[in-house]
């Protein structure tokens, strides 16, 4: 936006001087603005043309050879366009409010480290706040390269976004080509928008935003103030609707009831000391001090008094320790008062009224080491499938870890929960129903799953665990990825569940090995669970190279039901692998889709898009290296799998 601060109003212009500059000039005839264009000799202004084009730049060139004079890609204002750069003299600056498009408080720019950073800059004060201001003083923590000085970002239309420092990510519907834009908003968070079609019209959507917790954000309500949320656990939540709120600390009041921006001011007023020093005092609205009677004078009385408050406080703090004790007591017994469940955004259900859901817990639809799923309806007619945790297996702790684990996500493929139940031994989940069941028990059937939909069920559950690992503001770590957790809804599209074993690992956390027991399913485990060695997001690609193995064969790397032993599945998986790899490097020989055929599961007779199809094994194989640092991470994974959609 040109002259943003002071924008012109009707009867202003824009007009090709005759030196071959663009100049906007106001309803006066003033020029407020003069692009800064490139200078060329011999050329006429008559030969200029200025066009937008479709991809949103406005350029001024010349007519004959095409050469740009200027182009607005070059001055952005708040917002990055695909095929737009962002460099090192560029930035983007936030619009003051929604409707105000002056220049905000907040500006994403490359600072002189190299780095892409997010800062707060009001006329009394400036902060960085990302990345994380704690981990500047540790190069690389962040995840961000400062030896390249090219200093320079973009974004594709397929919703890509790549920075010189190693900084990227994907939108949530990556691969898919849309209008789209990166936005840094007003309140400081920075957004990727897709223009999706739905039924009622076209509708943005956030498909990728720095923060899922608005509050971390500089200066959104102010000095003197605090920021706080409507509801804590909508974290990673792509909904535009924060949830945030600010208020004001006690003693204070709004400044500007229109911007939180400005802050709180003292309900006080600072008096001006007429003593020499001109120390200022504060005048309290509070009522004047009762002046105090000597009472006691008598020593003896005064004694008497200190032994009485003694023996007072003594009997006080007996007291206080009985009542901690049996308010700890009372919370080891009662889980909710512990107050994790008590902060989420989940209904809290009673055992009977599941029992009634569910009629009885009488129609079994799953069973797996951590309990057993029952299909149940709601008061309101809603399908649910009800998890009942086995309490022998799954205790108090899990539990919880599983329920605020989930309450902090929100993607496509990822299950939903709806509520739950704690109350006594009982430990209840109450998911989406998931109408297709499980993959595994799809892949048992000949014909449930054509190529198509096992492709895209590679494709989505590879972004669910993208997502798990690298979009939400804790990396979560699955720990158990199989056939059994991923489930299809009424359109095969797959939902990555279970997330009783999961890990929740802080950004700002060093040490990633802090596991105190092997988690996970034997024949989807990855070696570092066997031989002790750091546990990172790499396992859940490792398991995800198996469940993409194992669909491309149909063969499960897992034992029979009702074996004891896994030795032999493990054994098959591994003569799988290698010879997939043996076969795999025979990629030029004419006969490829022959030995794809052998070793392809039957159950797609033959049916397969070959180049994908080699890509998927492909992919596959580079999960199930046995150097960690071999696989690739779970966004490279979608990126591999959409490359041919990309191009």
């Amino acid at each position: 936006m040109a002259n943003r601060d002071d924008p012109v109003g009707r009867g202003s212009q824009i007009s090709i001087l005759k030196d071959g500059k663009l100049s906007l000039t106001n309803s006066m005839g003033t020029t407020v603005w003069t692009a800064k264009t490139v200078a060329l000799m011999s050329l006429e202004a008559s030969q200029l043309q200025l066009q937008l084009l479709d991809t949103g730049n406005l350029i001024l060139h010349h007519s004959e050879n095409d050469f740009i004079r200027w182009q607005s890609f070059d001055s952005p204002t708040d917002t990055l366009l695909p095929q737009q750069t962002l460099t090192r003299i560029s930035s983007l600056i936030s619009k003051s409010s929604e409707a105000d498009y002056s220049s905000g408080y907040y500006k994403l720019y490359f600072d002189n480290d190299n780095v892409l950073r997010l800062i707060y800059q009001s006329s009394a004060t400036s902060s960085l706040y990302w990345p994380y201001p704690w981990l500047i003083d540790y190069p690389g923590q962040d995840g961000r390269s400062r030896s390249n000085t090219s200093r320079t970002a973009g974004l594709n239309a397929s919703g890509y976004f790549w920075s010189s420092d190693n900084f990227q990510f994907h939108a949530a519907d990556f691969g898919v080509l849309s209008q789209r834009r990166l936005t840094l908003d007003p309140d400081g968070n920075l957004r990727l928008y897709s223009l999706q079609e739905m039924e009622e019209g076209w509708e943005r959507v956030v498909t990728r935003q720095a923060f899922s917790e608005p509050c971390m954000v500089h200066g959104l309500c102010g000095p003197n103030s605090l920021c706080s949320y409507d509801n804590p656990n909508s974290l990673c939540s792509y909904d535009n609707a924060s949830g945030r709120r600010c208020s004001c600390l006690q003693g204070f009041k709004i400044k500007d009831p229109t911007d939180w921006s400005q802050g709180c001011e003292p309900e006080f007023t600072l008096l001006q000391s007429e003593k020499p020093d001109a120390k200022p005092m504060l005048e309290c609205p509070l009522k004047a001090p009762q002046q105090l009677r000597q009472t006691y004078e008598n020593q003896t009385v005064k004694l008497l008094l200190s032994f009485a408050t003694a023996l007072g406080g003594v009997e006080v703090a007996r007291i206080f320790v009985v009542f901690f004790l049996l308010r700890r007591t009372s919370k080891r017994s009662d889980p909710a008062a512990q107050g994790y469940l008590l902060t989420t955004r989940f209904k809290r259900f009673t055992f009977s009224e599941l029992r009634k859901a569910a009629q009885g817990f009488n129609e079994v639809i799953g069973r797996g080491a951590g309990g057993t799923v029952y299909k149940g309806v709601l008061p309101d007619q809603k399908v649910v499938a009800i998890k009942q945790l086995n309490e022998a297996i799954q205790g108090e702790a899990e539990f919880l870890a599983e329920v605020n684990t989930i309450g902090k996500l929100n993607h496509m493929n990822l299950i939903d929960i709806w509520g739950y139940c704690a109350e006594g031994k009982h430990r209840l989940l109450v998911y989406d129903y998931m109408e297709h069941g499980s993959l595994a028990e799809n892949l048992m059937s000949s014909d449930a799953l054509d190529w198509k939909k096992r492709f895209d069920i590679a494709v989505g559950t590879a972004k669910g665990l993208a997502y798990l690992h690298e979009e939400c503001l804790e990396w979560v770590l699955h720990c158990d990825v199989k056939p059994q957790n991923i489930l299809l809804d009424s359109n095969y599209r797959p939902k990555v569940a279970d997330f009783g074993l999961s890990k929740l690992l802080n950004r700002r956390e060093r040490d990633h090995s802090n596991f105190s027991k092997m988690r996970g399913t034997r024949g989807y485990m990855a070696p570092e669970w066997v031989y002790n060695l750091p546990i990172t997001s790499k396992v859940d690609v490792y398991s995800y190279g198996i469940v993409v193995l194992e669909m491309v064969t149909g063969m499960s790397p897992a034992p029979a039901h009702g074996s004891n032993s896994t030795a032999g599945g493990a054994r098959e998986h591994r003569r799988l692998v290698t010879l997939m790899r043996e076969k795999i490097n025979n990629i030029g020989s004419v006969a490829r889709k022959t030995w794809m055929d052998e070793i392809i599961d039957t159950g797609m007779a033959g049916n397969y898009d070959v180049a994908k199809m080699e890509v998927l094994v492909r992919v596959g194989l580079q999960c199930v290296a046995e150097n960690k640092d071999d696989r690739p991470t779970m966004s490279q994974v979608v990126e591999m799998l959409l490359v041919d959609e990309v191009n």
